[in-house]
C-alpha cells in the first residue's frame, strides 16, 4: 500500500453517472497509477452490469426498487465508462472474483466467500476463475436468500451469535452443493466470525480484496 484507503459513503439512489463522477473525485488525490481494477458487489461479465441489486433501490439495500434504476443499470459498461473517465485501461469484475483472484491457492475447487453489506461467493478450480454464480440471491433458509439472511442488516437485526450460526450453515450447504477443497471467507465481516467452519476454511484479511486488483492484470480471469 502506498497511501491509506480512501472512501465516502454511498448516497442512494445510486445511478451509474453518478457513481462514475463519485470514484473519479475520489481517486482525484491518489498518487499516479498506469490502470485501474474495480470491483463492484453484483453480476459483472465483460465489464458490463448485467445486475445491481444493492444500487437499483431508492434508498440502499432493503428498499424499494426502482424500475428506472434497474434500467439504467442494466448492461452498463462500467469498465467503459471508468476507463474513459480517468483516461486509463480499466477491468471490473464482482468483488468477490477480485477477493479470490489475491487469496485463492491455485489447487482444486476453491470457494470464496465474502461477508459485507451483502454475501458474495466465487469459485476458482484450479487457480481459475470459473463462470460467476449469483449464489447470493438464491434461497437460503425461511424463504430467504443469502444475502437477506447473512448481510450486514440481518447481523445488526438479529446480533452476533445467530449471524454465526447462519454462516456456519451456509458454509456447510455450500459444502454439500460445491465439495469444495478450500473456502476462504473474508469480507469486512470475516472478522466477526467466531464459530469453527470447519478444517477446509480460511479467514483471510479485507486487503485481499485490494491485493486482488493487482492479479487482475496479472491473471487472464476477466
Amino acid at each position: 500500500m502506498l497511501v491509506d484507503r480512501v472512501r465516502v459513503p454511498t448516497s442512494y439512489p445510486c445511478r451509474p453517472d453518478g457513481m462514475v463522477r463519485t470514484l473519479t473525485e475520489l481517486v482525484r488525490p491518489l498518487p499516479p497509477y498506469d490502470r485501474v481494477s474495480a470491483a463492484f458487489p453484483a453480476m459483472v461479465r465483460g465489464g458490463l452490469v448485467l445486475s445491481a441489486p444493492h444500487f437499483v433501490t431508492v434508498a440502499g439495500p432493503g428498499s424499494t426498487t426502482s424500475a428506472d434504476l434497474e434500467t439504467e443499470w442494466d448492461h452498463f459498461d462500467l469498465a467503459g465508462a471508468l476507463a474513459e473517465a480517468l483516461g486509463k485501461p480499466a477491468r471490473v469484475v464482482n468483488d468477490a472474483d477480485m477477493q479470490g483472484a489475491a487469496v485463492v491457492e491455485g489447487v482444486g475447487l476453491e470457494l470464496v466467500i465474502t461477508l459485507g453489506t451483502g454475501f458474495g461467493t466465487a469459485v476458482f478450480h484450479d487457480g481459475r476463475l470459473a463462470p460467476h454464480l449469483e449464489i447470493a440471491h438464491q434461497r437460503f433458509r425461511k424463504g430467504e436468500t443469502y444475502d437477506e439472511q447473512l448481510g450486514d442488516a440481518a447481523r445488526k437485526r438479529i446480533g452476533e451469535a445467530k449471524w454465526n450460526t447462519r454462516v456456519e450453515e451456509a458454509v456447510k450447504t455450500l459444502d454439500a452443493l460445491l465439495f469444495f477443497d478450500r473456502v476462504h471467507v473474508g469480507g469486512g465481516n470475516s472478522r466477526r466470525v467466531t464459530v469453527d467452519l470447519g478444517p477446509k476454511a480460511t479467514i483471510v484479511d479485507n486487503s485481499a480484496g485490494i491485493l486482488g486488483g493487482i492479479k487482475l492484470w496479472d491473471r487472464d480471469i476477466v
